[in-house]
């Protein structure tokens, strides 16, 4: 893949990097492909060396390419990029569409976790997270079947799902709900778009979410749970991860 179709740059070495991050992060280049070259990048951002070079040095760290003598540099494995770093996190906020493989990556993760932080939640959330949890659910049903509100809907949604970590009153999955946050926000748009697309509405999946919440509401950790995977379930029927007859046999 070329440098066509990429934005204009403007600014330092950070805002090529996170230019050049994006561009990855949706798949403008694949696991394995070459990436340009230093003078490509020179040329085609009209750019100083040296900016190019501190720019792959961030790409370099976090995982996205590696640089090898003699050999130019290459797209590494999705499996070695460093999501968690907080430099992909912020790269990663604001884009619309995520490289395929990297959603289904990201889903497996969600689908693993939620479900624990989901009974998590039910054990420890007290009153004001109750009602952080049941104002973004308010919020994704008020927003949900409004064409023009696409984006305050997905910014509840996931607002509800960051609210549930932070009710686990867990360190970790706490500052886990923050770094997450990008992705999820990405997942979410996905599948909200597809599910406009396809003409099926998102009725199924505020009931789903409102379950989520209404175990937490009653302290049912096992319910919690299961809610939880339940909405990830109507999350990957409208990802396409899978086809919605196939929930039927689970």
């Amino acid at each position: 893949m070329t440098l066509d179709g990429l934005p204009r740059h403007h600014g330092g070495a950070d805002d090529l990097a996170r230019l050049l991050a994006r561009a990855l992060l949706a798949g403008h280049w694949q696991p394995g492909d070459a990436f340009p070259r230093e003078l490509d990048l020179c040329d085609h951002f009209a750019v100083s060396r040296n900016q190019v070079r501190n720019a792959l040095a961030s790409l370099t760290a976090t995982g996205l390419i590696e640089r090898t003598a003699g050999r130019g540099t290459r797209v590494r494995d999705i499996g070695d990029w460093h999501l968690l770093d907080p430099l992909i996190s912020e790269w990663m906020t604001g884009i619309d569409s995520l490289e395929p493989q990297l959603i289904r990556e990201i889903f497996a993760f969600r689908y693993a976790a939620e479900p624990v932080v989901a009974e998590l939640a039910a054990e420890a959330a007290d009153s004001q997270d109750l009602a952080r949890i049941e104002t973004a659910w308010r919020g994704m049903c008020r927003t949900a079947d409004d064409p023009d509100a696409r984006l305050p809907h997905a910014e509840y949604d996931v607002a509800f799902h960051d609210a549930i970590y932070q009710a686990s009153h867990n360190l970790v999955w706490r500052q886990m709900g923050h770094l997450l946050r990008p992705s999820i926000i990405a997942l979410i748009k996905s599948s909200q778009d597809r599910a406009h697309d396809h003409h099926e509405g998102l009725d199924d999946s505020l009931a789903r979410h409102g379950q989520v919440l209404e175990a937490i509401r009653r302290r049912h950790s096992g319910g919690a749970a299961r809610a939880a995977r339940a909405v990830l379930q109507r999350t990957a029927i409208d990802l396409g991860i899978v086809d919605a007859s196939a929930e039927s046999t689970h």
